[in-house]
Formats: C-alpha cells, structure tokens, sequence
C-alpha cells in the first residue's frame, strides 16, 4: 500500500460492529479479535454475558416512544439519567439487531460479548442508527424499528439481510468510554491489549498494523483487510498523518486501538482529494500485528 493511502487510511465492531461477518448462528462462539483470548483482554463488562443477554430478550413495558423522519420510531423501555449522545463518542452498548421474522442477525451476544464499543458519527452501522443514537441517553433501553431505506436498503447484506427488510434493534447504552489518553487533540482509546506483551513502540519501531479508516462522511474508505498483509509503518515515513503517528507511539503487539484524530492533525481545511472533505476528523480502527 502507497503511504498516502494509510495517511487517508478501522470493528472492527466492531467492528466490531461491522455486519458483514456476523452469521446467524446464535452459539457464534468468536470474539472481535480471535488473537486475544478473554483472559488477554482489558475488554471487561460490569454485568454478566448472561444477564445482559436475557435482558435484551425480555425487552420490556413501553413507557414513551417517539416517530422520527423517514419513518422510524424509538420505543422506551427505560429511561436513562446520563448524558446525551453526541457524535464522536464512543459508547459501551449492549444489542442485538432482528428481522422482522425475528432472526438475530447482529449483536454482541452472536459474539460472546457483553457488550461491544461503537463510535457514533462514523456511520459504523446504518444512517437509522445514527438518528437514533441522537436521541438517547446513557442508561437509555431502547427498541428502533428503523425502515428499509434507513438501514441496509435495497442491497441488503447477501446471506444475512435480504434486500428492503426494516431491522428491529434492541439496544442498551451501558456508559460512553472516556478516551486513554489524548495527544495534540488526537484521542486514543485502547480497546484491548494482550497484558503479557511489554514491548512498547518508540519512534525507532516499525510496527505492522490492520486498519479500517473513517470519516463522517466516508465510512471505511480505507482498508487494509482487502489487501495482502498489514501495513508496515515506521515513524520516519513520510506521508504518514500527524495524530495516526502520535498515537502508535507506545502501542505493542497485539493492541486493538481506536484513534479520532482532529482535522489540524489529518488534513486540514484542504481535505484529501475525493476522500476526506475539508474540515473532517478521521477515525482509525486498528489492530496491531508486531512491533519491530
């Protein structure tokens, strides 16, 4: 890959919340990140997998609800006293996404997780998400049946979501995540790490990185999965962003990490070409391979 490319170049959900590796199967036993055991990780929820599993099943009472445009419609099921959701934070959520024949086609649960983190603004899932999101609280539980049009729309996923369905989303707002450290307005969040692994990189490092790469406007624009290894980045490169740099410093082997680096250490009020708009934030979702 050219060093423009992961300059402009994430779950990772996610995703780690990215659907498209989540299968139906509901006793999906892999993680986010199968290099890192359970045991490795720092990913660690406040309430059991089961609990948090049965909640989402059981739903409960409607207390209030509310129509947005387009159709779609948030049902209360308890009212959180937290603070309201705003874009670029990043939030531990508890969910489940359903067909209207009831099949479970995302979730943490199809995961084995507790809970998985998501980043709001980035477009991480669907724009009916992202309305929703707006809406909420932490603390909030919610359901959202968000339209066709508003979630994965005529082109469905192909094996998972057939084409025009509406999706119903369980979703549960656990707490935002306060970022690990903050560099020159570059915020970073260490998501997972293997605890036995030491080595920390320092500016005469190369380190090998997975990344998928985002803007408000541009949703994984860039990615290194779709290529033929990782990425090979050493501090002295040139073309490298500013605040991406920064924030690998002290990254080890085997590190998931979440960087929302600001326009004055990306690109600016010029943006880049046909990619980042001017004024734009990037947000990288990467998962270190080695530090060398």
């Amino acid at each position: 890959m050219i060093k423009i490319g992961i300059g402009v170049g994430l779950f990772a959900l996610l995703l780690a919340c990215d659907t498209s590796g989540v299968k139906k199967d509901k006793s999906n036993s892999g993680t986010i990140n199968p290099k890192i055991s359970k045991q490795e990780s720092t990913q660690k929820s406040d309430i059991p997998f089961v609990v948090a599993k049965e909640k989402l099943a059981k739903g409960g009472k409607q207390i209030t609800e509310k129509t947005l445009p387009g159709g779609l419609k948030i049902n209360w099921f308890s009212r959180g006293k937290g603070e309201v959701i705003q874009a670029e934070d990043v939030l531990k959520i508890n969910y489940e996404v359903r067909l209207k024949d009831g099949t479970i086609v995302d979730g943490n649960q199809l995961l084995n997780r507790e809970w998985l983190p998501f980043m709001v603004g980035f477009q991480m899932q669907t724009k009916g998400w992202e309305m929703a999101l707006l809406e909420l609280k932490v603390g909030d539980f919610v359901e959202i049946f968000i339209p066709a049009k508003l979630a994965r729309g005529e082109k469905g996923i192909k094996g998972i979501i057939p084409p025009n369905s509406p999706n119903i989303v369980r979703l549960e707002i656990i707490e935002k995540i306060k970022p690990t450290r903050e560099i020159d307005g570059t915020k970073v969040w260490l998501l997972e790490q293997n605890v036995k692994e030491t080595k920390l990189a320092s500016l005469d490092n190369t380190v090998d990185f997975h990344y998928m790469v985002s803007t408000p406007s541009n949703p994984k624009y860039d990615i290194s999965y779709r290529k033929e290894g990782p990425f090979s980045m050493q501090f002295s490169d040139f073309g490298i962003i500013k605040g991406l740099k920064k924030a690998l410093v002290k990254a080890k082997k085997s590190d998931k990490i979440w960087i929302l680096v600001p326009p004055s250490e990306a690109y600016g009020d010029k943006g880049l070409v046909d990619l980042v708009k001017p004024n734009e934030p990037l947000f990288y979702d990467i998962f270190v391979m080695d530090v060398r």
